[in-house]
């Protein structure tokens, strides 16, 4: 089986992140991409270089196959490298556009939950912490 170049964490309740991975999924017939939704209930940060959720949520990372965490932009980068549509993001390489994109990054990856409906990073963590811990039998959640 062949070993994924890129471990890609994404917010599966994201439905833009979705409709990214979809995409993303569509182009990687190598399957140099494995994607990891960090938004599961079993989502466990250790297994991920210790990439805590909140962390995830903040902004995109990914794990190359070296075992290095590369995040925002760049990690985006990668992922259209592996799936051939690498020239797409190479003028984020430049100085002056680089720049400009990375700002831009930040100021969406600091306002893509309440653009797509999603409650607080807050609020999702809390909520995360609850399943966690429910998941690990200190607590029942009855519903």
């Amino acid at each position: 089986m062949n070993q994924a170049k890129l471990t890609l964490l994404f917010d599966g309740g994201c439905p833009l992140c979705l409709r990214e991975v979809k995409f993303l999924r569509s182009r990687d017939k190598l399957k140099n991409i494995k994607f990891v939704d960090i938004d599961s209930s079993d989502y466990e940060p250790d297994v991920y270089s210790g990439i805590s959720y909140k962390d995830a949520m903040g902004r995109v990372h990914a794990i190359n196959e070296s075992g290095k965490i590369i995040r925002d932009v760049t990690v985006f980068r990668e992922a259209y490298r592996l799936i051939g549509l690498g020239w797409i993001y190479a003028p984020t390489k430049w100085p002056l556009l680089g720049s400009l994109i990375d700002q831009v990054y930040k100021v969406w990856a600091q306002w893509r939950l309440p653009i797509t409906r999603r409650p607080s990073l807050e609020k999702l963590c809390k909520a995360k912490r609850i399943c966690q811990v429910s998941r690990e039998g200190l607590i029942s959640i009855k519903g």
